[in-house]
């Protein structure tokens, strides 16, 4: 009743049943995978918010790098301004309207500097137009926001054009912005969230990174791959017993025609 199953039709039918589940246990773990690695990488985004600010000196160094566990991690800074050196980083969309981040360097001191995002500002009227910047505060002040690590093409999905107005950048990397300047960058960024004494105008305030759901999509997406493998192997099976039962009743129907004949 079963030898159908070795003719070609069916053997083409159990080779790609036999290489379909695996292909879904392989897309399963990818995706519980991304969950696990997602829901971390929220667990330590809302630890390192919530956590209490440290100087930034302590998480980063002139010419160093921001270590990804230490990322949007609270630290506070204290030094003066420097507007000659100011920046705008292009193509940042915020709140459905594009425009630039405003980048200005903290001195903090000892030939040293960390880069300050300010907060954004909407783009001018055409292309060319300057955008109105608020003046940074004059004097000394103390800034506490987000740890940020240099900003890449990878990291940031922004390409990185040449030729540039002057004062106007694609990326926020200090390794590339400090090339010149009277003082050393420490790596990364300073996200601002709030500053002593309060400026008088500001750009405005970078919003919290959202944390998401930590991978739970990923984690519905695992457990759908692996139905998968139920459905593929029970619409397999199902196959096999509705040939059967059309073989077996195609059968029964010959002999009733034999005996009647």
């Amino acid at each position: 009743m079963y030898r159908f199953l070795l003719t070609r039709r069916w053997i083409a039918l159990h080779i790609v049943v036999l290489l379909v589940i695996p292909a879904f246990v392989l897309l399963g773990q990818w995706q519980f995978g991304r969950y696990e690695e997602r829901s971390a990488g929220s667990d330590r985004t809302t630890a390192n918010l919530e956590a209490p600010p440290v100087p930034v000196a302590t998480l980063t160094t002139a010419g160093g790098a921001v270590r990804e566990q230490d990322k949007y991690r609270t630290v506070t800074a204290t030094g003066t301004f420097d507007p000659a050196h100011q920046l705008l980083a292009r193509r940042r969309v915020q709140d459905g309207a594009v425009g630039f981040y405003v980048i200005t360097p903290l001195v903090t001191g000892d030939g040293e500097a960390v880069l300050v995002n300010r907060g954004w500002v909407r783009a001018g009227a055409t292309a060319d137009a300057l955008p109105e910047v608020p003046a940074p505060s004059s004097g000394p002040v103390t800034v506490t926001g987000r740890l940020r690590p240099a900003e890449t093409e990878e990291s940031s999905g922004i390409r990185d054009l040449r030729g540039l107005p002057a004062g106007q950048v694609m990326l926020i990397n200090p390794a590339v912005i400090g090339e010149g300047l009277p003082y050393r960058l420490l790596g990364g960024f300073v996200e601002l969230v709030r500053q002593s004494p309060e400026a008088a105008a500001a750009p405005a305030p970078v919003p919290e990174p959202e944390v998401g759901e930590g991978g739970g999509l990923n984690l519905a997406y695992g457990v759908q791959w692996w139905l998968f493998i139920g459905v593929a192997i029970g619409g397999w099976v199902l196959l096999i017993r509705r040939e059967a039962a059309d073989l077996k009743a195609q059968a029964d129907q010959e002999s009733t025609e034999k005996v009647n004949a």
